[in-house]
C-alpha cells in the first residue's frame, strides 16, 4: 500500500466553536496511531465570532509544512466553502454540515461531496455543542483511525468537564455511525500502517509548549509576563509547573513592569524570562537597554506576530527582526537567536538561557505565530544535550577583588569592580548579600566599579568591552552548532533564511532536486551577531542567493546585502500566512530558468 500523505483544512465560525478542537483532536489521534502530524491555523482576534482555519497534515513520514492544497474540506458553514472550495485537489472530498452550507455543483474536478445533517445529529442525542465532536467521529471514521485511540484521546482532551464526558462520547459514536451507514462502509482514507499501530515513543505539542519545557530544562526560575497573544500560553504552561520546582510566576500590570521585574529577578541571581509579541516588544525597548548597560541577563522571548501596532493578532509574520537586533538608544547590543522548528525550540531556549549567562547580557528569542501555535510529532527531547552554562560570579574568598574574567574576584583591601574591563568582556558579578560585593546598577555609563562617569576615554572602553561580548559568542554559534543545512552544498544557487520557514523550504528543495535544479541552504539561528563568517563562506560562488521571510522589505535578506555588497533575491510573504512549498519551487525554478537563458 502507498504512503499516506494526507491534508484536511476544517474551517467554520468561531461563535458556534469547537473549530481549533476538532482539528487538534484528530490530529493527536493521528499521532497517538503513529503517524506524524503537522498543523497551522488562522483565528480570528475577536473575543467571539469570525472564521476559524485549522489545517492537518498527516503521514507516514515527516512532513515539514501544511500542505499547499488540500485533499479533503472539513466546511462547518457556507463561508468555509465560498473560501475553500478552489483548494481541494482532484478526486479529493468536501465534507460539509448540510444545515449551515450547500455544495458547489459539479466542475469536473472529482471532488466527491457529502453533507453531514450536523445539526440535526448534534440535536438528536440533546447536545447542540457538539457538532465538533459528531464531526470528529465521522472523520474518524473516514480516515480509518482507530476508534479506541479516538476515545482515549477525547477523554484526554474534554475529559475535564466530567459532566460533558459521556455527552462527547456520544457525539463521537454518533458522527462514526453516521458516515459508516450513509457515506462508505469503506473509508476512502486509510491512515494506519500496513504493519499496525506504531509504538514508537513520541511527543506531541506546538512551540510554545516545546519552548516552555526549554525554559525549565535551561533552568529558568523567575517568569514576569503580562498576557498577549500568540505568547500567553507560555505563562500559563509555566504557571502550571513553576510551584512543582521551586520557580515564581508573577502576571505583571503591563509589559514595562514585566520586563522590570525580570530584571530584579535575574540580578538576584534567578534565570529569568518574560515572553511578549512586537507591540509588547516595542514597550520593553527601554528596559532592554537597562540590561545591556548593567549587564544583567536575561531571555526575551518575541511571538512574532503580523504588525504594525496591534495589526493582525493571530496572523504570522518575521517581521520585528530589525526591532530585536536595533531596537534601542545608541548601540545597545544583545544576542538574537532564532528556532527553526517546533522542536527546535526546545533546544534553542537552552541556548537563549546559557548565552545570557555567559556573557551577562540580554537575549532575544524570536519565534512567532505560526511555530507557537502548531502541533507536531516530536521525538522525546535528549536531555543529554542540555548542559547549563554558569554565571561568572565573584567570590569574595579569591585573592583578586576585580577577578579577570575567568574566574570570580576576592576580598583584599580593593573594591569589587563589577564592571572591570576584562579580555573577555564579562566581569564577575556578585549577589545580594555577598559581603562587600555592594555595587550600583543603573542606567548612567560607568567607571569599573559602577560609579557613574561621563568621560571619552570610560565610554569608549565600555563601549568595546560590550561588543567583545557579543563577538566571543559567534564561537558558540560553532561549537552548539546553531545552524542547518541541507541540500546539495555545491550547487549554484542557495537559499539562506531563518526561523519557521525551513519547512517549505525542505520541501521544495527535494522537489528541485529531483527536477535536476539543486539548491544549497543554510539555516543560522544565532541572528545576532550576525555570523557573517559561515554566512559568507557558505555564499561564496554561488551564482545566485535567495531569501524567504515573512515580512514586507526582506529585513534578513537586506543585512545580508548590506554585510557582504551582493544582490540576493528576495522571496517575501507578508499577507499573515505561512510560507507555501509551492511558492518557494516557484522562486527556485524562475532562478534556474534565468540561468539558462543567460548561459
Amino acid at each position: 500500500m502507498a504512503q499516506v500523505d494526507l491534508t484536511v483544512r476544517v474551517g467554520g465560525d468561531s461563535a458556534a466553536g469547537g473549530i481549533v478542537t476538532t482539528g487538534e483532536i484528530v490530529a493527536r489521534i493521528a499521532a497517538y496511531s503513529g503517524l506524524e502530524v503537522y498543523t497551522t491555523r488562522t483565528i480570528p482576534a475577536e473575543i467571539k465570532g469570525g472564521h476559524v482555519m485549522f489545517q492537518l497534515r498527516t503521514s507516514e513520514k515527516p512532513v515539514y509544512s501544511q500542505g499547499d492544497d488540500v485533499d479533503m474540506l472539513i466546511a462547518f458553514d457556507q463561508e468555509s466553502i465560498d473560501n475553500y472550495y478552489h483548494l481541494i485537489k482532484a478526486n479529493g472530498f468536501l465534507i460539509y454540515n448540510s444545515n449551515d452550507g450547500q455544495a458547489p455543483a459539479a466542475n469536473g474536478n472529482g471532488v466527491k461531496q457529502y453533507g453531514l445533517p450536523l445539526n440535526e445529529l448534534a440535536k438528536k442525542i440533546n447536545f447542540t455543542k457538539g457538532r465538533n465532536i459528531v464531526t470528529i467521529g465521522a472523520m474518524v471514521k473516514l480516515f480509518d483511525l482507530p476508534y479506541d485511540k479516538a476515545e482515549e484521546v477525547v477523554r484526554r482532551q474534554l475529559g475535564r468537564k466530567k459532566d460533558l464526558l459521556d455527552q462527547n462520547l456520544l457525539a463521537l459514536k454518533t458522527g462514526y455511525a453516521y458516515v459508516e451507514q450513509n457515506i462508505a462502509q469503506e473509508s476512502p482514507y486509510h491512515l494506519i500502517p500496513e504493519t499496525g499501530i506504531v509504538e514508537e515513543e513520541r511527543l506531541v505539542m506546538n512551540g510554545n509548549q516545546a519552548l516552555a519545557m526549554g525554559a525549565l530544562a535551561g533552568g529558568c526560575r523567575f517568569y514576569a509576563g503580562y498576557p498577549i497573544t500568540p505568547a500567553s500560553d507560555i505563562m500559563e504552561f509555566l504557571a502550571a509547573e513553576f510551584p512543582q520546582i521551586g520557580g515564581t510566576m508573577i502576571q505583571a500590570e503591563d509589559e514595562i513592569a514585566a520586563i522590570n521585574m525580570c530584571l530584579g529577578g535575574s540580578f538576584t541571581g534567578a534565570r529569568s524570562m518574560t515572553a511578549t509579541s512586537g507591540p509588547g516588544l516595542a514597550l520593553m525597548v527601554e528596559a532592554l537597554g537597562h540590561a545591556t548597560m548593567t549587564e544583567i541577563p536575561l531571555v526575551l522571548v518575541d511571538v512574532q506576530r503580523a504588525g504594525p501596532s496591534t495589526g493582525m493578532p493571530t496572523k504570522v509574520s518575521q517581521g520585528d527582526l530589525r526591532l530585536a537586533i536595533f531596537g534601542g538608544a545608541d548601540d545597545s547590543p544583545r544576542i538574537v537567536v532564532a528556532p527553526v522548528s517546533v522542536e527546535d525550540c526546545f533546544y534553542q531556549t537552552v541556548h537563549a538561557f546559557n548565552l545570557a549567562e555567559k556573557y551577562q547580557t540580554p537575549v532575544i528569542f524570536l519565534s512567532d505565530q505560526d511555530m507557537s501555535v502548531r502541533v507536531v510529532t516530536v521525538p522525546p527531547f535528549d536531555l543529554n544535550k542540555v548542559k547549563l552554562e554558569p554565571r561568572l560570579l565573584w567570590d569574595p574568598q579569591s585573592a583578586n577583588h576585580g577577578g579577570n574574567g575567568a574566574s570570580g574576584g576576592g576580598s583584599g583591601d580593593r573594591e569589587y569592580l563589577r564592571y572591570k574591563i576584562t579580555e573577555s568582556g564579562v566581569s564577575p558579578m556578585s549577589l545580594p548579600g555577598m559581603p562587600g560585593g555592594q555595587y550600583t546598577a543603573e542606567g548612567l555609563e560607568k567607571a569599573e566599579s559602577g560609579a557613574p562617569i561621563y568621560t571619552p576615554e570610560a565610554h569608549i572602553r565600555n563601549f568595546e568591552k560590550r561588543a567583545r561580548k557579543l563577538a566571543n559568542a559567534l564561537q558558540d554559534y560553532e561549537a552548539w552548532q546553531m545552524y542547518e543545512t541541507f541540500g546539495a552544498l555545491d550547487a549554484p544557487v542557495a537559499i539562506v533564511g531563518w526561523g519557521s520557514t525551513i519547512g517549505p523550504v525542505k520541501e521544495a528543495v527535494l522537489r528541485a532536486a529531483s527536477e535536476g535544479m539543486p539548491v544549497a541552504v543554510l539555516y543560522p539561528k544565532l541572528l545576532y551577531p550576525l555570523p557573517a563568517d559561515h554566512i559568507g563562506k557558505f555564499i561564496a560562488g554561488r551564482e545566485h542567493v535567495i531569501v524567504p521571510e515573512l515580512n514586507f522589505t526582506g529585513q534578513f535578506g537586506r543585512m545580508i546585502q548590506a554585510q557582504f555588497g551582493r544582490e540576493i533575491i528576495p522571496l517575501t510573504c507578508y499577507g499573515g500566512t505561512p510560507l507555501a512549498t509551492r511558492d518557494v519551487y516557484a522562486k527556485i525554478k524562475q532562478v534556474y530558468e534565468g540561468m539558462k537563458v543567460n548561459a
